[in-house]
């Protein structure tokens, strides 16, 4: 998706820089594993434990729990994948240019508040994840950026006091079947699709195929007919000799 596309968005785009540092981990394309050390305070959406809805500074493992064409359910873990500090969902958002590292981009806040994550794109693939805020938060940070935010239009719980482990849980349920709408910086809520630029159409690259050239029913008639008369001579010659030896003999 393509909702946040200003200088103060693009500004906080950070590619293994700045405040946040994502290994190059061999992962499973199925869940998109990837390791990041964030060297300040992130906020996070979604259903978090108690207290952890601004990372501190650290190394966290980001990971898809549940995939669809139009939602994601990514979730947050600690280093060593032994407590899941947040479930988030997440919906499309396209790049044009896919790049071989990981790429984690920002909401700008006001001095001395955390960056809020906005979206998370995995090596290698032009489709990433852009965050959904709940809506009272969405609210807030779209007049902060200025810029229209995606929220849940239904009340999710915001805080659990255990780790959310299963795709079946009623937080990851109610997550996939809510409403996604859009808030304006001025307050108004608006269709998701009226403030996202769908992703360019695929040019169609292959040729057309080629009709093969018909066959002629009959060959063209390009050569000359003399060879053909010199044969028939040659003929007519070789029988007159051989009649008349033929008559020798007789006699």
């Amino acid at each position: 998706m393509s909702i946040l596309k200003t200088a103060t968005t693009s500004a906080f785009c950070l590619t293994l820089m700045g405040a946040v540092f994502a290994s190059a981990a061999k992962a499973d394309d199925w869940n998109n594993k990837t390791v990041m050390t964030f060297s300040a305070p992130v906020e996070i959406p979604g259903v978090h434990l108690k207290g952890w809805g601004v990372l501190p500074a650290g190394t966290y493992v980001f990971k898809l729990l549940d995939s669809s064409a139009d939602r994601h359910i990514v979730q947050i873990f600690n280093a060593d994948e032994t407590t899941c500090y947040a479930t988030i969902l997440a919906i499309p958002d396209y790049r044009f240019r896919a790049t071989g590292k990981t790429v984690v981009t920002f909401r700008e806040r006001p001095a001395g508040e955390p960056e809020a994550l906005r979206a998370w794109f995995y090596p290698g693939k032009n489709w990433g994840d852009e965050f959904v805020y709940p809506k009272a938060r969405a609210a807030v940070l779209a007049k902060e950026t200025n810029t229209p935010i995606p929220f849940l239009a239904t009340e999710v719980p915001v805080e659990v006091a255990e780790p959310i482990q299963s795709a079946d849980a009623p937080e990851v349920v109610q997550m996939r079947q809510a409403p996604i709408l859009a808030v304006k910086p001025t307050g108004e809520e608006v269709q998701l699709a009226e403030v996202v630029t769908p992703p360019p159409a695929v040019a169609e690259t292959a040729a057309a195929p080629v009709a093969p050239a018909a066959v002629p029913e009959t060959l063209p008639a390009t050569a000359s007919n003399l060879p053909l008369i010199g044969l028939f001579g040659l003929l007519a010659l070789g029988g007159a000799w051989t009649i008349r030896l033929a008559q020798k003999r007789v006699r």
